[in-house]
């Protein structure tokens, strides 16, 4: 039986036709209502301003037939995780964002930032669908995932549980939405990660970089300035399973490994046992090889007392834990010290082979103190009104990037990009392969006549647009870069690349201002 045969049984019958035309016979296969032969200027609008939103549109450009793109952006500033979740201490990451204003630059492309699209928002999905010809939904995952445990939420005080580290990361980064957090640095020395992801080493090493050398990259002011303050020595960041199973990168690694004064702590005993373990996994991995070797190279076990001791700072990076419960103003140690927070977790054993290996629950238990703990442990996408939405997979369901709804049945002239469509994972060059991908099915979809296609032109489309008040709110691409020049000469009067301004009100007075520049 064939591969295709095999994935497509499940699949209704006009699924099938998708899946075929995509696959087998894209010039002949119809799975739509056809229109006439499509003319020029067709207009689609992208809903999501990040990465996978300008990767759609740069595709777009480089098709046959002469597409029209809006992008719609609830910020006014454009280039979402990009801008606010790329860690300042890495802006050759960001370099992207150059490629992102050559597009947002084309004549064919508008930017609408400062519209929300969808419940509460100024426009809804379905008024968009009845003016575009398709409509992309790339607007990402905002939310993150919860560990359900008691405790994680605060004491209802002046104890914060477990913070998001998503939360943490858009607050040093000046996400407008996040400037109100208060992470505690103060009370205690030390912090918990829960998870072993790029994103908790980011946090891990923002938390323990001198300020004086975050002061040259674009951080806020404002984090800069409580991070002047932190008490933070101590970063433990803990996983539930073994080494062979962490989510971070070599790359990431290193770094933490250059930090002055740093000295990172795990136990080797038990990493050189999992190598041995899954030494025939390794050989097949040749990243993961490299990492646990490095790992081995730099680390010291928990108990080399000394090494500890005389270090100015720790990374701890610890395994087979599992948190169950956050305690509050409890007695630590055997000076009996009270300490702000203890994460009480459950020590777990591994069981089968390390790429599928499961973390089994013991009877043990431990405590660690802590001024606050981080949880990373992936994002998540939210629904929007008029669009199916998987709220198991926290995905919006889809056929390479089509939507679907709750029969497999596509929705016509409907298509989704990036963590919308595939779920939180890859780096910024996994989303631009998964934004061309489906900017290649909008654009078959239109030019092979499988769509049905609005006929409205830019001018009908404005004047809608008009009537529903979006012209008083927007801030367009020109709009955007003046902003964006009042951050750099802001930045250079401070020694860095840019200071971004962290409030959405002073970010609307700048761009409307003509003497901020």
């Amino acid at each position: 039986m064939s591969a295709i045969a095999i994935l497509t049984p499940r699949l209704s019958s006009q699924a099938k036709a998708l899946f075929y035309t995509t696959r087998i016979a894209p010039k002949t296969a119809r799975c739509f209502t056809t229109s006439a032969a499509p003319k020029q200027g067709e207009n689609v609008a992208i809903v999501g301003g990040g990465a996978a939103g300008f990767y759609t549109a740069a595709r777009l450009l480089t098709k046959p037939g002469d597409f029209n793109v809006d992008i719609f952006e609830q910020l006014p500033t454009p280039h979402g995780l990009v801008r606010y979740g790329v860690a300042p201490d890495h802006p050759e990451v960001k370099n992207c964002m150059n490629k992102f204003d050559e597009v947002a630059s084309n004549a064919r492309v508008r930017f609408f930032g400062n519209v929300r699209v969808g419940s509460n928002g100024s426009l809804s999905l379905d008024s968009l669908r009845s003016l575009y010809d398709s409509v992309v939904l790339s607007y990402g995952a905002s939310k993150d995932r919860h560990l359900g445990i008691p405790g994680e939420n605060g004491n209802g005080g002046d104890r914060f549980g477990v913070l998001s580290a998503r939360r943490f990361v858009a607050w040093y980064n000046g996400l407008p939405e996040a400037q109100d957090l208060k992470p505690d640095l103060f009370s205690f020395d030390k912090i918990v990660i829960v998870g072993q992801g790029n994103v908790a080493l980011d946090c891990a090493r923002i938390l323990l970089t001198d300020p004086d050398e975050l002061a040259k990259t674009d951080i806020t002011a404002q984090a800069l300035e409580v991070l002047r303050k932190s008490k933070i020595r101590h970063v433990e960041m803990v996983g539930r399973r073994g080494p062979l199973q962490v989510a971070f990168t070599a790359k990431e690694l290193r770094e933490m490994t250059k930090i002055p004064g740093v000295r990172i702590v795990s136990d080797t005993d038990f990493i050189s046992s999992e190598c041995t373990h899954g030494a025939a996994f390794l050989a097949n991995s040749r990243p993961l090889k490299r990492m646990m070797d490095l790992l081995l190279k730099h680390a010291v076990p928990p108990t080399n007392i000394s090494a500890i001791a005389s270090a100015e700072k720790t990374f701890e990076i610890s395994f087979l834990k599992s948190p169950t419960q956050v305690l509050f103003n409890q007695k630590w140690g055997d000076s009996g010290e009270e300490v702000p927070q203890l994460l009480r977790f459950q020590v777990n054993k591994l069981e089968g082979l390390p790429d599928a290996a499961k973390a089994l629950p013991t009877d043990k238990f431990v405590d660690i103190p802590c001024a606050m703990a981080l949880r990373s442990i992936g994002y998540a996408s939210t629904p929007i009104d008029g669009a199916p939405f998987d709220s198991k997979r926290k995905i919006v369901p889809n056929i390479a990037g089509r939507v679907v709804n709750g029969d497999n049945e596509p929705v016509p002239g409907l298509y989704v990009a990036g963590w919308l469509k595939r779920g939180p994972i890859g780096v910024i060059a996994t989303t631009m392969q998964d934004a061309y991908r489906t900017a290649d099915a909008v654009a078959m979809d239109i030019n092979n006549g499988n769509c049905q296609l609005r006929q409205t032109s830019r001018k009908d489309i404005d004047d809608e647009l008009s009537k529903l008040g979006v012209d008083k709110i927007k801030v367009a691409n020109g709009d955007w870069k003046r902003l964006e020049e009042y951050e750099f000469k802001q930045g250079k009067k401070a020694g860095k690349p840019r200071e971004k301004v962290p409030s959405i009100g002073k970010m609307l007075s700048v761009i409307r201002s003509t003497d901020a520049h």
